[in-house]
């Protein structure tokens, strides 16, 4: 979370606010063209089975009008727009423009088109008018989010009333033995993956330092709360790995 000296955590490092942004966008710049096969290799698959129980707390409907955050490559917004059917609308959005080509790439090839629009945007001040969209989604992208209260804020303000955000995300794992197991895999697995098919160690011993200093469950349902959600609940994933956040807008 953002400190009121003007600083953040990237990682494990403390930096200014202004410079996040900058470092995250390399991460990611980095790593946008193997990010679909590494989320694969890191998760062994089972990101895909989150994604699905995010898709189905979701309640999509034909025609209603989804906003999917740091979308990336687009997984979700394929699923997405498949629901709301062709008078629905997936908006994609991402503020890194190389996994926002790669999205769009992945989902024109698949034969999506009329119902998706792409918009680069930052999380923290969107650009779209108030009570405009049905659902919000957001999967692994709020922690590296700079300020994270201005962005649920935002949100909040671009749903419409009933409307509901759905936050998918790397959290404080709840079984009881799993914790040293996981952090060992983190930190060790990943930055050699990220090395050996990336070509990149450090952007992914970065993911794994930002997933510890993201807020636990229920530090982040009282931010949603705070934010003006309400009916807030979260869901455990793989032993607390992950959790699905879940709010409404009044």
């Amino acid at each position: 979370m953002s400190e009121d000296n003007g600083t953040t955590h990237f990682g494990y490092k403390e930096v200014p606010k202004g410079e996040k942004k900058r470092r995250v966008a390399g991460v990611f710049s980095s790593v946008a063209a193997k990010y679909d096969v590494m989320n694969d290799l890191m998760s062994g698959g089972v990101h895909r089975l989150w994604k699905r129980f995010t898709l189905d707390r979701a309640g999509l409907r034909k025609g209603q009008r989804v906003l999917d955050l740091a979308g990336g490559t687009g997984d979700l917004a394929e699923a997405e727009a498949r629901r709301v059917g062709p008078d629905g609308e997936v908006v994609l959005s991402d503020i890194n423009a190389e996994m926002l080509g790669h999205g769009r790439e992945r989902l024109v090839n698949a034969g999506l088109a009329g119902n998706i629009q792409y918009v680069q945007a930052d999380a923290e001040h969107l650009p779209f008018p108030d009570n405009h969209f049905d659902r919000v989604t957001m999967a692994f992208g709020l922690r590296n989010v700079t300020d994270k209260e201005a962005a649920l804020a935002s949100i909040h303000r671009v749903l419409k009333p009933g409307g509901r955000l759905l936050v998918l995300e790397f959290s404080k794992p709840v079984l009881p033995g799993l914790k040293p197991v996981y952090d060992a895999y983190s930190f060790a697995a990943l930055p050699f993956m990220g090395r050996l098919v990336a070509g990149d160690a450090e952007s992914y011993r970065y993911l794994a330092e930002s997933i510890r200093m993201h807020p636990d469950q229920k530090t982040l349902a009282g931010m949603f709360e705070a934010a003006g959600f309400t009916g807030v609940t979260w869901h455990d994933l793989t032993g607390g790995i992950v959790a699905l956040h879940v709010g409404y807008k009044a």
